[in-house]
């Protein structure tokens, strides 16, 4: 059997290849290492490289969120109270601290460049909020995904039943 004869993908499939949902996982995994490597950097030498580039990467990376997160929520809606839902809302929560003191962070960063500062004075208390928040992000982001999937693969959702419950077309609620 070749893949033309599989039929079409079924919509979770081709949801988990959307070009919105991929700059939002390149993003994600670009600003983490990013981070760790800025984070780990001023630690054991005192220097914070790639500073710019991840300041540029954050900005794309709360803008892409922002449009992934709205047609997510408008596909998934309403709230259900299940492990799902609660860990996605725990990640989503989570990515708007990281990105709102990011910004916060990112600003200091711009001013400090525009007085022509050598040191930038990072308020310690929003580089901290930032940080554990970031690990809190790719923490709740994957229990999020393996909830899903988890909970899919408990219903038994192949292609063939998915297509057979009321309203699975859309894929609303879905995930």
């Amino acid at each position: 059997m070749t893949t033309g004869d599989a039929g079409p993908p079924p919509p979770r499939a081709l949801r988990l290849r959307a070009p919105l949902l991929l700059a939002l996982a390149v993003l994600l995994g670009f600003e983490a290492v990013g981070g760790l490597v800025i984070f780990f950097a001023r630690l054991a030498a005192g220097s914070t490289p790639g500073v710019a580039v991840h300041v540029a990467g954050g900005v794309a990376l709360t803008f892409v969120y922002a449009a992934y997160q709205w047609g997510h929520w408008r596909r998934v809606a309403p709230w259900r109270g299940r492990l799902d839902h609660v860990l996605g809302l725990i990640a989503a929560l989570s990515l708007v601290v990281t990105q709102g003191s990011g910004l916060w962070l990112a600003r200091e960063w711009w001013n400090a460049r525009l007085a022509r500062v050598a040191i930038v004075p990072y308020d310690p208390a929003v580089s901290a909020l930032h940080n554990v928040m970031n690990m809190l992000v790719l923490t709740f982001a994957g229990a999020h995904l393996g909830a899903v999937l988890q909970r899919d693969a408990r219903a038994g959702a192949g292609p063939a039943r998915r297509a057979a419950r009321p309203g699975s077309e859309s894929g609303r609620g879905e995930d």
